[in-house]
């Protein structure tokens, strides 16, 4: 975990904070609609105004936060402050910065976090607004930081507003000195509430010129309902001679000379002068405030050309419905060649297409559908309660169709098309995410097919665009830039429970989309040419991990490195497994390279000389997956192998499948009379544990024991730096 900057300035910087009057218990409430409207306009469970102490934070304002570890130095807050602009954080778990913070690790269970510093007048950071989820968020947009940088004004001008109070408190200049050409409506008034001194921006507030004072009370400046309630406030506060323990509003309602009302926030001061209490109201006009409230509430769910709801209301909606759980089909829209209209007839008429699409789209919905536009030209419709295929198909070529007719904009006739993709829920996805994607994906292969089509969502469309997707220049540069990274899975002696080992295994920290599990690109990788390349880097360094490790304190530490295909026909794979021994100092036994069933048979002789050779040299060699294609039996006897690992699908149906029984079985008698060790994939529960440690299965691997992890979490679990639990 990595601690937050100390700032150069921090004297400076703690000073400007004590000027605000702010401590671990006062909370600010003028600061609770930012952090509510953060909320709420982000769909996260916490938001909150962190202020940044010297070795502790405290919350200024906050919304879903329960008991958590205030330390500056475990902070995320404490991290923001240190930048100019938004920090996110998509998954915390990910982030060598965080990944074993104890807000993460703890029962806080922090994944996303987004915060923008706070700052004083003078520039130093005081704190930081922020939202938290418990989930990681990868599609926090641009947009959503531009929405968080406009809240975090908000509440620093809260936070001024509050600054301008206390200095009141603790000094007392001349009005004219203090407030007199300030745009914050101040207010001075006596015991007897006569107004001693008010500046223009308070009179205007009111309607009235600056020497209409003399003739005023401050009470007057209330509705009459309000003004006795006012009254026994002050004099109760003359009564003691202080305002600390009154119970102050935040809000009142003003009264203008023409008879008006309207809404203001309201602080209230006193102090004591020549044995007489004088009072001080800081005022602002909520009216605007609150139309600045509202149109964030709107821009956090209307599209502003349209007025349909924009892209984030609609994701929620369809989250909302998926969860209930009921039946839903999402349309995606897009409209053909739309740019092009663009650029012949302007934007200005392209506006007002693509608010005539809305129009016809929102006509044809019905009263629980939701109609959004999620880009340029781009809508999107869920349809509650429908599932099935052909009413699905129906409402989309209706929708299709009422685009497709002539559009009249200033006497000109415009023509149109779309193209339409749809896809259901619960038949073909059952969390938002997917089922919008799969309705995108069928869109794509509906404007793929020709203009004004409607193609239904089918699985086969997923794997296309995974190839589409990874074939081209990502791959290219995850290998320059060093996206990939390695993960590792224990392997554990079933007798003692004693970690033996791990298998590497490789994931894509891509730059946009997070972590990516292999199924996501292992198919292009391993058919594409990369995958020589990318098997050196990874036995590399499986490698020199697996050094490390056995310097560090595991001595009898073994890793496993999956081989791909490629990598037995392209240059001299037992010279680089040697040379790469030998380079970080790793005996042959401490390898064990894994091979599959397809790759023997895809390259038998070539196959069989290199693992001859390597096996020779020492390097275990294990064959994945066994049991489950045709030719193992036979393998057995030709290929030179130290270790035979059981599919997991033969490991979940052990307790409740005799046949599945019966082939782990017979694959360890087999072993055993092969004197070959044993190991089982996909072990999760307690139970599959004892029956296989009964079978005499030699190790295990699987969820129960730990879930692949990184390097760094894996040394926790050896205990690397402390005391070894394992491998000693």
């Amino acid at each position: 975990m990595k601690c937050p900057a100390i700032f150069p300035n921090e004297y400076e910087r703690l000073m400007a904070l004590s000027s605000y009057g702010l401590d671990d218990e006062q909370m600010l409430k003028s600061l609770d609609p930012v952090v509510h409207i953060a909320s709420r306009m982000f769909d996260m469970p916490v938001a909150a105004v962190n202020m940044i102490g010297s070795d502790h934070v405290f919350f200024a304002a906050s919304v879903g936060v329960g008991e958590v570890d205030m330390r500056r130095d475990v902070s995320f807050c404490a991290h923001a402050i240190t930048q100019n602009n938004v920090m996110v954080v998509p998954d915390a778990t990910l982030d060598e910065r965080f990944h074993d913070n104890p807000l993460v690790t703890g029962d806080a269970n922090l994944r996303f976090y987004a915060g923008v510093p706070l700052f004083s007048p003078n520039g130093l950071a005081l704190g930081a607004l922020c939202v938290i989820d418990d989930r990681p968020h990868a599609d926090f947009s641009q947009e959503d930081r531009q929405r968080l940088l406009e809240l975090a004004k908000m509440a620093s001008d809260r936070l001024e507003l509050r600054r301008i109070e206390v200095a009141t408190e603790r000094t007392r200049p001349p009005f004219e000195e203090y407030a007199g050409s300030s745009s914050t409506p101040v207010i001075w008034f006596d015991e007897y509430l006569q107004i001693i001194e008010w500046n223009q921006a308070a009179a205007a507030s009111h309607g009235y010129a600056l020497h209409d004072k003399k003739a005023l009370q401050f009470d007057l400046l209330l509705p009459e309902l309000e003004r006795a309630t006012f009254r026994e406030l002050i004099e109760q506060a003359i009564e003691v001679g202080s305002l600390d323990q009154i119970d102050i509003p935040i809000e009142a309602n003003g009264l203008r000379k023409d008879g008006s009302e309207f809404r203001f926030g309201f602080a209230l001061f006193g102090w004591r002068d020549a044995g007489h209490m004088r009072f001080e109201a800081i005022l602002k006009d909520l009216t605007s405030q609150q139309r600045e409230e509202e149109e964030l509430r709107q821009q956090a769910n209307i599209d502003g050309l349209t007025g349909l709801a924009n892209r984030g209301k609609f994701y929620r909606s369809v989250e909302e419905v998926l969860l209930s759980p009921a039946p839903a089909t999402v349309l995606m829209i897009d409209l053909d060649g739309f740019k092009d209209v663009n650029d012949t007839l302007g934007h200005t008429l392209g506006d007002a297409i693509l608010r005539e699409v809305a129009n016809r789209l929102q006509q044809l919905a019905g009263d629980n559908d939701v109609v959004a536009r999620i880009g340029g030209d781009e809508f999107a419709i869920l349809l509650a309660s429908v599932a099935d295929s052909h009413s699905a198909m129906q409402r989309a070529d209706a929708m299709i169709s009422a685009i497709a007719q002539p559009i009249t904009i200033d006497g000109n006739e415009v023509r149109v098309a779309a193209s339409c993709g749809v896809a259901l829920a619960p038949t073909q996805a059952q969390e938002a995410l997917e089922l919008v994607g799969n309705a995108d994906l069928a869109l794509f292969k509906a404007k793929s097919s020709g203009r004004g089509r409607v193609f239904m969502f089918v699985p086969a469309l997923r794997m296309e665009a995974i190839a589409r997707r990874l074939y081209g220049l990502e791959l290219h540069r995850a290998v320059d830039k060093g996206e990939f990274i390695l993960f590792y899975q224990p392997q554990i002696s079933m007798a003692d429970g004693s970690i033996t080992g791990a298998e590497a295994l490789i994931r894509w920290h891509h730059p946009e989309r997070g972590i990516l599990s292999p199924a996501a690109f292992l198919p292009a990788l391993e058919g594409g040419p990369l995958a020589a390349t990318v098997g050196s880097w990874i036995l590399n360094e499986a490698c020199a991990q697996a050094a490390y490790w056995r310097r560090s304190g595991a001595p009898r530490f073994r890793i496993g490195v999956n081989l791909f295909g490629a990598q037995f026909r392209v240059g001299d794979l037992v010279a680089e497994v040697m040379e790469t021994l030998m380079r970080h100092g790793l005996p042959a036994e401490a390898l064990e390279l894994e091979v599959t069933e397809n790759i023997v048979l895809d390259n038998d002789d070539i196959v069989l000389g290199i693992l001859q050779r390597l096996h020779e040299q020492g390097v275990g060699i294990a064959f994945d997956d066994f049991g489950t294609g045709y030719a193992s039996l036979s393998l057995l006897k030709t290929y030179p192998l130290s270790r035979i690992k059981i599919d997991q699908s033969f490991v979940r149906g052990i307790l409740i499948s005799k046949r599945d029984a019966s082939v782990i079985r017979a694959i360890i008698d087999m072993a055993k009379s092969f004197e070959l060790e044993t190991i089982a994939e996909g072990i999760e529960t307690e139970a599959e544990y004892k029956y296989l440690r009964n079978e005499k299965c030699d190790e295990g691997q699987g969820y129960l024991f730990g879930k692949p992890m990184t390097g760094l979490q894996f040394e926790l679990l050896l205990g690397i730096g402390s005391s070894v639990k394992a491998i000693a």
